[in-house]
């Protein structure tokens, strides 16, 4: 089924959300475009760092993470983040 609609302008961002929010993007797939490029939310380059701990700590992090369905890693990268805030 060919669509007759075009892509608007919008005026801003949640202009353009709901009009997503109510239209298929694959209805306007003859008006996009392949682009190049590396998706970064905050700007900021991640790296990694590896950490040894005993095996009852790491299970006690798994239990408490696990209660507030993140991972692990998340729940240890919000406390340092927020102890770091704390000096």
């Amino acid at each position: 089924m060919k669509n007759n609609k075009k892509i608007p302008t919008f005026k801003n961002i949640k202009e353009e959300a709901e009009f997503w929010d109510k239209n298929d993007v694959g209805n306007f797939m003859d008006e996009l475009k392949i682009v190049e490029g590396v998706y970064s939310p905050s700007g900021e380059v991640k790296t990694t760092m590896t950490i040894r701990l005993d095996a009852g700590l790491k299970q006690k992090i798994d239990q408490i993470a696990k209660t507030y369905d993140i991972s692990a890693s998340s729940l240890v990268r919000m406390w340092m983040v927020d102890r770091l805030r704390t000096l």
